[in-house]
């Protein structure tokens, strides 16, 4: 480098966020889980907090995602099976028994349906007596990267972009100490992008959010400090550290230089890193605590605030409770063995590190170029354009795979035939039946009045430009369901449907 970059916790904050790092504050060490019902969810939670977990990181089913009770006919089958069922704040109560939600920090993957959930999960932290504007925590709340790369989308964009400005200035009053969105490239790499491309689209997604909420008549330097994002940590060790620091520079002079951001809080890019589902293997699965641990020491060298380390059975199915908490484990050897966390941004200085965060800078610098001059993400989107630029650096990763110009141990190279079995786990058929008796029962111990008042006050609110959050909250108070809710919505704003 032709002279010193400035320090951790100074800008553009390549090097960190925080001058001290690690040093005086560890990464949240959280476990993506979530199965069968709130009660089996609600005991797996616990475990891992028993284990040393620092934080919650809550997965919810399919129908959950799509905004469809478990009763809904297309729900059948699908009921707990990706993640937790959740229908109503009776389920949200039972999800979080005996967890002081006020001393925890909890990270909820949901898109879609990320409004009502919030709803619910600040609907249960008031009952327990906690004071709303001390919860800490992340709703994913990423509607574009649905339509990009994972499709549990309900409504179209534009109307989809309105519910999360909403939820942005709703939060900023009642619970300020929320991350409002965390803005996801790992399902776009999960999809097949390439490390540029993650980055490059992720901060793409950054750019129309902010443009929504500055339409919105929202003060930048009042939502932007609880943005935060979300970014994989894939094989490639030197690449996905240099990856890190690259979108922490880029996003830095983005919100000082574009947008005009004046607090620094607001140009520091925070993000979860989770290791690379799409790198575990079902062959010789015990294999894959080598590459999570890789990844994971990418994701700490690279900076990141918050780390989700991926169990060794999650390409046979959720991981068994021995899966999790060795990958736990994994994240604790490394903040307290290694030795790594006392120095900030140990890599960084290296040659070949900082010329892979000058191209990451520059390649994903281009990407946004192109995008702008398509008129911005949203038409880039209707386009197709980022979609297939995905798809095509997927294609050509599989036929490296084919030809055996890429290697993956176990699958094209090092086959072990003869690998020993694990045991895996499998939801039980029966948490199905019982969820939707709860919710039946739900249904028939409520107020009908009550509900269709807050669906009727939730629909005018839709139809005008009312915030739609106190609407949703009064409806999740009154036990109307997530499938309720998010009908109502799609009466209003119609249903997404992808172009061929």
């Amino acid at each position: 480098m032709s002279q010193p970059l400035p320090p951790a916790g100074q800008f553009p904050y390549t090097r960190g966020i925080y001058r001290d790092m690690y040093r005086t504050r560890l990464w949240t060490m959280r476990q993506y889980a979530g199965f069968g019902t709130a009660e089996e969810s609600n005991r797996r939670y616990r475990y891992l907090l028993s284990q040393g977990t620092t934080g919650l990181s809550v997965a919810f089913d399919l129908p959950t995602q799509m905004g469809m009770d478990s009763d809904h006919p297309l729900a059948l089958g699908e009921v707990g099976k990706v993640g937790v069922s959740i229908c109503s704040l009776a389920d949200m109560r039972v999800l979080f028994d005996s967890i002081e939600l006020e001393k925890v920090s909890t990270s909820m993957t949901i898109n879609s349906t990320a409004s009502i959930l919030l709803a619910l999960y600040v609907l249960v932290a008031r009952e327990q007596g906690a004071d709303s504007k001390k919860l800490s925590g992340t709703i994913q709340n990423d509607i574009l990267k649905e339509y990009i790369a994972r499709g549990t989308y309900i409504y179209p964009p534009r109307p989809a972009m309105r519910i999360i400005t909403d939820l942005f200035a709703w939060a900023g009053r009642e619970v300020p100490e929320w991350n409002t969105i965390s803005i996801s490239g790992y399902h776009i790499r999960e999809a097949g992008s390439t490390a540029v491309q993650e980055v490059a689209f992720t901060l793409a997604n950054a750019i129309a959010y902010i443009e929504a909420a500055v339409a919105a008549g929202l003060d930048i330097d009042q939502f932007a400090p609880r943005l935060s994002f979300f970014f994989n940590a894939h094989n490639n060790f030197l690449e996905e550290i240099a990856k890190f620091r690259a979108a922490r520079r880029l996003y830095a002079h983005l919100m000082r230089d574009r947008f005009g951001a004046r607090d620094p809080k607001s140009s520091m890019l925070r993000f979860h890193t989770q290791t690379a589902g799409a790198t575990l293997t079902a062959q010789q699965p015990d294999v894959n605590v080598v590459r999570v641990a890789i990844q994971a020491l990418a994701a700490v060298l690279g900076g990141t605030q918050s780390l989700h380390t991926n169990s060794r059975d999650e390409a046979l199915g959720l991981p068994t409770e021995e899966s999790a908490r060795i990958a736990l484990r994994t994240q604790q050897i490394i903040a307290h063995e290694t030795g790594i966390t006392n120095t900030v941004d140990p890599l960084g200085g290296a040659e070949c590190i900082e010329a892979m965060t000058d191209q990451i800078e520059a390649d994903a610098r281009a990407y946004l170029r192109h995008i702008d001059e398509m008129g911005g993400t949203l038409s880039a989107i209707e386009r197709g354009y980022v979609q297939s630029e995905i798809q095509n650096a997927a294609y050509d990763y599989q036929r490296g795979i084919e030809r055996g110009e890429i290697t993956i141990v176990g699958v094209n190279k090092f086959r072990q035939d003869d690998a020993a079995k694990i045991p895996t786990f499998r939801v039980d058929p029966e948490l199905e039946r019982r969820q939707v008796a709860r919710l039946r029962e739900v249904r028939a111990s409520r107020s009908a009045t009550a509900v269709a008042e807050r669906l009727t006050a939730l629909e005018a609110a839709a139809r005008g430009t009312d915030n739609l959050m106190p609407h949703i909250l009064d409806c999740a108070a009154s036990l109307v369901t997530v499938g309720e809710i998010s009908d109502c919505l799609r009466t209003v704003f119609g249903e997404y449907q992808e172009t061929q």
